[in-house]
């Protein structure tokens, strides 16, 4: 008899919704199941994947593997966001904002789970427009990444201002 041996999880997986969708063909209905699942390692990398299924674990297990192919790197600032941003994508916007130390997270349901598994344990949210959880998760993660896009042009600047030259009246001295 062969034994599994336990490996700890590198990601932590959540299911965000678990939807029942219909399609309409010549014969009648089709009936699926669709599950957005949000992954991360707590650690500054998450994602977010959508599972199609006729049974639920194996459109969990679909979401799984999309999340992981979708995966964001994030550095965070203590325990915060470096940045605030607004993001739209879809008809869902998305406001993060940083917060002191203590504050924990104030979100709504989709937006706090991805949160979670970023590891911010400190931020200030508000989603605006839809409440689709697709719309709201993907602007989200959209808002993180502008968030790294702006912190990578930060780092970018204050590395030009190192490396820069000598101003012409501080050369004469």
């Amino acid at each position: 008899m062969a034994r599994r041996s336990f490996e700890p999880k590198e990601y932590e997986e959540s299911v965000i919704s678990i939807d029942r969708v219909t399609k309409v063909v010549k014969g009648g209905k089709k009936m699926k199941f669709r599950v957005l699942v949000v992954v991360g390692n707590k650690k500054g990398k998450v994602g977010i994947g959508i599972g199609k299924a006729v049974e639920i674990p194996l459109a969990i297990q679909k979401g799984i593997t999309a999340a992981k192919r979708n995966l964001i790197t994030f550095t965070l600032k203590g325990t915060t966001l470096p940045f605030s941003t607004k993001t739209r994508t879809g008809a869902g916007w998305v406001y993060l904002q940083p917060a002191v130390t203590g504050t924990g997270i104030v979100a709504g349901g989709v937006v706090r789970q991805i949160m979670e598994k970023v590891g911010v344990q400190d931020v200030l949210t508000k989603s605006l427009g839809s409440s689709n959880s697709i719309s709201l998760a993907a602007a989200t993660i959209d808002g993180l990444r502008d968030i790294e896009q702006m912190t990578l042009m930060r780092n970018l600047r204050r590395q030009d201002r190192i490396n820069a030259e000598p101003r012409a009246s501080e050369a004469r001295q």
